[in-house]
């Protein structure tokens, strides 16, 4: 109801502030109920509902501009925007107001630059521009449903992943379990393995030794097999904290427990100034690869010579690693050869997998006779690539369609009032102008204090008599007044060269006309 008041204020009151034709109640009684039956239609019907008002507009004036109905025409566009699905049906809308204003503007018979301007400029400014912010305003409502509804989804989300980073985390715990325990037993079945081919050692005691070695062996084994079960395949990396001891500390453990290595640090500590997180997690991942390709020398080439070289090039660059391992040709061959299972490279997974989340690389394979492990580690991660920028081309998009709109429809009005106020300024004669004209002059003499246009659309209908009979007329405008009523004179001459004025008569304006027939 207060939407059809507000909508109505409009059609009774231009008429009684002078701002438009007067109207008969009739027409305005039809008009209100019009509007409310839009009003009705707007949510189940907005197209219907929009296209009642347009109707009204192009009953009222062929150029659809109308204050009566304008601002409901545009209000209906709005809703139209705000409300309908497609946007196809809208437009095809649109471009049958265009038809039907183009159609009855082209069957008056008058000028119709200025009018079909005029229709244009309106159906931009107060349809098309309304049904787009009606648009903007429905997509921001849906774009602000659907960020609740995506906040709502992460909430739920957030709990799953809380759920499994504990399902996770005891993995790595297993993970770095299998790793540090694996290499302690590796450098046991090393040191066994020294035992037994030592030359003074009773053979009780060489059994005892081998049964030990064989015995870290297979614990080995068995730690591996019920940590895979507890270690999901392809997880993410494991924690990236540091073992707690130098790479030189994890050497020497080694050698003492009796592998053959050899250790070159060229550079040092990495410098002081670098991102202190950054190279705590380096010099963990450089720990942890020195210490599974250890672990697998010890296991897979016992008696191998083991070299490792660590380059650190300072904070600007990069840390580089490279374990390698000869074939255990070069220890003892008093030896025996373990019958060890092939590896399952679960390890060399894991330390990739590490290795990648520093953006660094790692090779691992066949060198020579024996095997190599390269690990090269950035100073600094690679950074992210920005997220592409939809929202910000979204609304550049927008932009630029309300800019080519409003450039558009700022040339046709332009256009049209340049136009409008030539017409009317240069179709004007004078009150007294047209008192000097007598009747029975020659056209010729009038036609020098007359103007340079004549007006095309004159309001014929409130003339005071009929013009004569096959006389030739010109209207002309008494004021150069834009958009008010104003009176208009109308001069007839005679047919012919030699053509006299025959009558002339002046056409009151709409509010005159009712003035006089009250006071008769």
């Amino acid at each position: 109801m207060l939407l059809w008041a507000a909508l109505t204020a409009p059609v009774v009151s231009v008429d009684r502030l002078g701002l438009n034709e007067p109207r008969s109640a009739g027409q305005q009684l039809t008009g209100v109920a019009v509007l409310a039956t839009a009003v009705t239609l707007r949510r189940p019907h907005p197209l219907p509902a929009f296209l009642l008002t347009a109707t009204l507009g192009l009953a009222t004036a062929p150029s659809l501009f109308t204050l009566a109905y304008g601002p409901a025409f545009a209000v209906l566009a709005l809703l139209l925007g705000r409300r309908a699905d497609r946007a196809r049906t809208a437009l095809i809308g649109f471009g049958a107001i265009a038809v039907a204003g183009t159609v009855k503007i082209a069957v008056r018979g008058v000028d119709p630059t200025v009018e079909w301007a005029v229709l244009m400029a309106t159906l931009v400014f107060g349809a098309v521009f309304p049904w787009l912010a009606g648009r903007y305003w429905r997509q921001g409502r849906e774009l602000a449903a659907a960020g609740w509804a995506r906040a709502d989804q992460l909430e739920r989300e957030q709990r799953i992943v809380a759920d499994r980073a504990r399902l996770r985390e005891r993995a790595r715990i297993a993970q770095d379990m299998h790793d540090s325990l694996g290499h302690e037993l590796s450098l046991i079945a090393v040191r066994a393995g020294a035992l037994q081919v030592a030359p003074d050692l009773p053979d009780p005691h060489r059994e005892a030794a081998a049964d030990l070695r064989a015995a870290a062996s297979q614990a080995t084994d068995r730690l591996h097999t019920i940590i895979g079960l507890l270690r999901e395949e392809g997880d993410e990396q494991a924690p990236l904290a540091p073992a707690g001891e130098s790479v030189a500390a994890l050497v020497a453990r080694a050698t003492e427990s009796g592998m053959r290595i050899t250790y070159v640090d060229e550079e040092g500590r990495p410098e002081a100034d670098g991102d202190p997180v950054r190279r705590e997690l380096t010099e963990g991942t450089v720990h942890r690869v020195v210490q599974e390709a250890l672990t697998n020398a010890a296991k897979h080439a016992p008696g191998a010579h083991v070299t490792i070289t660590v380059t650190r090039d300072g904070p600007a660059t990069a840390t580089t690693v490279t374990v390698t391992n000869s074939s255990n040709k070069g220890g003892s061959s008093d030896a025996p050869a373990l019958a060890l299972p092939p590896g399952s490279r679960s390890g060399l997974r894991a330390l990739r997998a590490r290795v990648d989340d520093l953006d660094g690389t790692l090779e691992a394979g066949p060198h020579g006779d024996g095997f190599r492990v390269t690990a090269r580690l950035p100073a600094r991660g690679v950074a992210p690539r920005p997220a592409a920028p939809r929202l910000t081309e979204a609304r550049r998009r927008t932009a630029l369609g309300f800019g080519a709109a409003v450039a558009t429809g700022a040339l046709l009005v332009g256009g049209t009032f340049a136009w409008y106020a030539y017409t009317r300024t240069h179709s004007v004669l004078t009150p007294a102008d047209y008192a000097r004209l007598r009747v029975g002059e020659p056209r010729a003499e009038i036609e020098r204090v007359l103007p340079d246009r004549t007006v095309a659309d004159p309001p014929l209908e409130r003339a005071p008599i009929p013009p004569p009979r096959g006389a030739d007329c010109a209207y002309y405008r008494s004021s150069g007044e834009l958009f008010t009523s104003v009176a208009h004179f109308r001069l007839c001459f005679e047919s012919g060269g030699q053509a006299r004025l025959l009558d002339k008569a002046v056409i009151p304006t709409a509010q005159d006309q009712q003035n006089r027939e009250r006071a008769r």
